[in-house]
């Protein structure tokens, strides 16, 4: 039993998989506060759901008074983690990198207090510095290439056909070095992550200890699924990102609404602030009751991501279509301008222009499969031109709308 009030709610809630030296990091948090990090990559302009764990842990990190810093990979990311990846991630520019650490930034500040004692920091401001002669003399002389070779993220990738590269190979001893780093700079002594992220975790642990002489800590979380085992952070339209630029409020929270049952009482801990005892009673509830336990959890998820307000429009919208059958303002829209309309658009390109299908091909299956319709007929040809309207309401599935507007 945990005696810090952190460990203790992080475990209630199911964030804790793996813990090095558990005792000491409950006393050490149960002492005073302690600073903790976890990394985030900038591969992409925007996180998504999947990097939800991370970002709600240090979350809770901070609520019980403890100082989160979160680590933005602007040099890091110009390696790539090769962590239990099939291939090589696609290597990216320096002006692209730095576009994505605007996205991401804007996206951990709604989620964490930066104003109350969090950091938010770049490992591009050290490891941009390093020599490569003294980085080896410094800290490749503590890595043992067998134990390396040892790391299930690394047989993995050795037993494809796409090998590992010696640029990758080095991702393991940067992310030590940051641990070493952010505890020479900050007293950071933990650091949090997905469980595929251990072994290099356990790396910069021991690196601390060789070369610093003091005892830090790893926590790592488990990997999250749903009930019929999909990944989190996808949906069938692609990734959920945590931008309002690139997925709507409107979108996120049906995301979130479309949970399966059998998630609800699980993902009301990991993804909101809800306390426990008000989450174990949504939790029990049963037949069409789990759908209001399902409309909290959207509304609490979207508004730690977009604002209350944002929320509460979310959900009106929904109910509003569902309940009364009725387009609402609430709906994300798309505005096309009439010289890109023309005389008419075919409904697989509408599809996609709306952003209810990825791709032609996407669009094409919906409408085979008779998923797609226009306000509420079901579109039966994929090539039938749909002409311009002032507003019209474009819908894939049962659960995805857009109105399409003319302007």
């Amino acid at each position: 039993m945990a005696k810090s009030d952190f460990l203790a709610e992080a475990k209630a809630r199911g964030f804790v998989f793996q813990c090095t030296d558990e005792a000491a990091l409950d006393a050490a948090c149960a002492a005073g506060a302690i600073a903790g990090y976890a990394g985030f990559d900038l591969t992409a302009d925007s996180l998504h759901v999947g990097h939800m764990i991370p970002i709600m842990l240090l979350r809770l990190f901070q609520r019980h008074g403890h100082k989160p810093v979160a680590l933005l990979g602007g040099g890091t990311t110009r390696i790539g983690d090769p962590s239990f990846r099939e291939e090589a991630r696609q290597l990216l520019s320096d002006e692209q990198i730095a576009q994505n650490l605007v996205g991401i930034r804007k996206n951990l500040e709604a989620f964490i207090d930066f104003n109350a004692g969090a950091l938010l920091v770049n490992n591009a401001d050290w490891l941009d510095r390093l020599s490569y002669i003294s980085l080896l003399r410094d800290v490749g002389v503590h890595f043992s290439i067998n134990r390396m070779l040892s790391f299930d993220s690394v047989k993995q990738r050795l037993a494809r056909e796409q090998g590992l590269t010696f640029l990758e190979f080095n991702y393991s001893i940067l992310q030590s070095y940051d641990f070493r780093e952010l505890n020479r700079r900050h007293d950071v002594v933990l650091q949090m992550g997905g469980s595929d992220q251990w072994g290099n975790i356990v790396s910069g642990i021991d690196l601390v200890r060789r070369t610093e002489q003091k005892s830090v800590f790893g926590l790592t979380t488990p990997l999250i699924t749903t009930a019929s085992g999909a990944k989190m952070g996808k949906s069938a339209s692609g990734a959920v990102w945590l931008s309002a630029e690139k997925l709507k409020p409107y979108h996120y929270w049906q995301f979130w609404r479309n949970t399966e049952d059998a998630d609800v009482g699980r993902f009301l801990k990991l993804f909101t602030d809800l306390p426990l005892d008000e989450i174990a009673r949504l939790e029990a509830l049963g037949g069409a009751e789990i759908n209001q336990a399902k409309i909290i959890l959207a509304t609490e998820a979207t508004a730690l991501a977009h604002g209350r307000a944002a929320a509460q429009d979310a959900a009106e919208a929904a109910r509003q279509l569902f309940e009364q059958g009725v387009a609402a303002e609430g709906l994300p829209s798309v505005t096309i301008p009439p010289a890109d309309f023309g005389a008419g658009l075919p409904a697989f390109a509408l599809l996609v222009r709306a952003g209810l299908a990825a791709s032609n091909g996407e669009a094409r299956r919906l409408i085979r499969g008779g998923g797609a319709r226009l306000d509420d007929e079901v579109i039966a040809d994929e090539g039938q031109i749909i002409p311009p309207k002032a507003e019209q309401k474009l819908s894939a599935g049962k659960k995805h709308h857009v109105l399409v507007k003319l302007g």
